[in-house]
């Protein structure tokens, strides 16, 4: 692959945690990494220049890329040893055995052990893992200890030699850890129970065990038992900070096809998860358009059919958000309430819910995968609809950003080629203009940028785009002829609620048709300036690099500046108050320093003019 094709789909790689899987040209997994930021990782295989031999025929053998989001670092790093395992890609290290990572074992004998194990042994014994960290394991298994009593004796409890009085209960049975099954003083059957209980603990299904807490908190409360209740408070604390494992690799899941659906409006998103033997091996979400208002289950019923069909899914139970009627008589059905399948429910939504943001980004930018062709056709329509000299290539967009008339700034878009050309977005910080005023802000910042470009000698745009109405586009036609570009660029205005478009001087607008590729692309420019301008102003706020005219005011502070703001909404209506109305707000003495300071200004911008 290419430098140039990954660039295309760039974009569409997540930021999150997660698995990627690189494939030939024959559709071969050839290799499977791990990532805590998938974009930021698989990119450096494509930007960097100097990998190894090895990593560079990687690249170059890469056809296909796919991934899958996780929880986080730990279930990506399971998750990778696990693929590694399965599929021995050609460019991965070599994963020999199962003895990377630890497990919990529950031994099959008579009143079971719980301990810690590298080695899985065919003796129907009960394996929880695996697990990151042998301190983890260690702490986990401190934690069981702490909510079940458990032997950690060695010896051979089995009914007749409890029967016979062999055993003797040790100190570990005095200091409470242990029930003293040796001597019978616990049964099998409560013994089981505490394996029950552990068995939930390690499959992360913990809310039947903090109810049961609960009650008995309630009941020594009741009891007035405070030290006991202590002892249940510190108990349920340590449940629900608790995290056992990951979901992703669990054999007690086995092998299962998972699926979520997302609807918006007529158009479905659903997302396929196939687990094999307790590892996902396939993740895939596909998009489709409803024509006759079908329900949600009769989309999902259709897309299971489907996407089983296409990857010969061959599992014998499907996990779904809610029942669907599908004609599998022999294939379980599971809409799972809690537990490791829940947990695989929620990990296939939060796929499917990345698949659809990303989508509508992706066509919000024009991201999809158009041909030159089709993109030259569509600037072509844009040409013919708006009467350009020449193609518009080179588009650039502009819009304005305050916060209840303070704090302005402007952004400014470029597109190349009906593509989001990123080095060229502009943000500003406006300078000359005092309280709320578009048009001046939008006078200010078209100069600032054409006069750059015209002093740089850097190629102007074909296209500059307004957004707003006749008032903003005259001001910035304002800029225009102050530069002599009148002759050189057209600029027309996007009014904000119609999406009527003006030129300069013309009574009537031009409304293109709603569904118009030409009037589509304008208005995905116009959603990017809204983006990219929304996120600047809220950036500078956040960091307080904004400031209102009024913190330079002498003797002003800042719970005066947020009590005037609060009171008349801007800059440009304080400016406006009377010293009355001011002084109703902050007092006489504040009242008057305002008033004096901006009838000042405003007698020397009179004299400047």
């Amino acid at each position: 692959m290419t430098p140039e094709k990954f660039s295309a789909i760039s974009a569409e790689i997540p930021v999150n945690p997660g698995v990627y899987k690189y494939f030939d040209l024959g559709g071969t997994l050839i290799y499977v990494g791990k990532a805590k930021n998938l974009r930021k990782r698989v990119s450096s295989y494509f930007n960097k220049n100097n990998h190894s031999f090895k990593t560079r025929e990687l690249v170059n053998k890469i056809e296909d890329i796919e991934f899958t989001i996780v929880n986080d670092e730990q279930d990506a790093f399971l998750l990778e040893n696990a693929l590694i395992k399965k599929f021995k890609p050609r460019y991965n290290i070599l994963l020999k055995d199962d003895k990377t990572f630890p497990f919990i074992v529950i031994k099959n004998e008579d009143f079971p052990r719980v301990f810690f194990t590298r080695k899985k042994i065919n003796d129907k014994s009960r394996y929880f893992g695996p697990f990151t960290s042998v301190v983890n394991v260690r702490e986990m298994l401190d934690f069981i200890k702490q909510q079940v009593p458990l032997r950690n004796c060695t010896l051979n409890l089995s009914e007749s030699n409890i029967k016979k009085k062999k055993f003797k209960v040790c100190l570990e049975y005095h200091l409470g850890n242990c029930l003293g099954p040796c001597e019978g003083l616990q049964t099998a059957n409560e013994y089981e129970e505490g394996l029950l209980k552990i068995a939930d603990i390690l499959k992360g299904n913990l809310q039947p065990i903090i109810l049961g807490y609960k009650n008995i908190l309630q009941d020594k409360v009741a009891q007035l038992d405070f030290e006991g209740a202590e002892v249940i408070k510190r108990k349920l604390e340590q449940l629900q900070l608790y995290k056992s494992k990951s979901t992703i690799v669990s054999e007690h899941v086995g092998t299962v096809d998972v699926f979520s659906i997302l609807e918006e409006n007529d158009t479905a998103y659903v997302n396929f998860l196939s687990v094999n033997q307790g590892v996902i091996v396939i993740t895939k979400t596909i998009e489709l358009t409803k024509r006759l208002d079908e329900t949600a289950s009769e989309v999902l019923a259709f897309a299971i059919l489907e996407l089983r069909d296409s990857f010969k899914s061959d599992a014998n139970e499907i996990i779904l958000p809610f029942e669907v009627d599908l004609p599998y008589p022999n294939i379980k059905i599971t809409v799972p309430k809690a537990g490791e399948k829940k947990q695989l429910l929620l990990l296939s939504e939060k796929n499917v819910g990345y698949f659809a943001r990303e989508l509508k980004q992706r066509k919000l930018l024009l991201l999809e995968k158009k041909s030159d062709q089709e993109i030259s056709e569509v600037l072509a329509l844009i040409q013919q609809d708006l009467h350009l000299k020449e193609l518009p290539s080179h588009i650039e967009c502009f819009d304005n950003s305050n916060f209840q008339g303070s704090f302005p700034v402007s952004a400014m878009v470029c597109f190349r080629n009906g593509i989001p050309s990123k080095n060229d977005y502009r943000k500003f910080n406006v300078k000359t203009v005092v309280g709320s005023n578009d048009f001046a802000t939008m006078k200010e910042v078209v100069y600032r940028r054409y006069h750059h470009l015209l002093e740089e000698k850097n190629e102007l745009p074909n296209l500059i785009v307004i957004d707003g109405g006749k008032g903003q586009l005259s001001a910035a036609m304002e800029s225009i002829r102050a530069l002599k570009m009148e002759n050189k660029v057209t600029v027309v205005g996007l009014a904000k609620n119609e999406e009527e478009i003006f030129f300069t001087g013309d009574t009537q607008s031009i409304k293109l048709p709603w569904n118009s590729e030409s009037l589509k692309l304008i208005r995905r420019i116009r959603d990017e300036v809204h983006r990219f301008g929304i996120t600047f102003h809220r950036n500078q706020r956040s960091k307080g690099s904004l400031k209102s005219q009024l913190t330079d005011i002498s003797g002003i502070g800042n719970s005066t500046v947020v009590q005037l703001l609060k009171a008349f909404k801007g800059t440009s209506k304080i400016m406006q108050a009377t010293e009355t109305e001011l002084a109703a707000v902050v007092g006489k003495s504040k009242a008057n320093i305002v008033y004096n300071y901006f009838k000042k200004n405003n007698e020397a911008k009179k004299i400047t003019e």
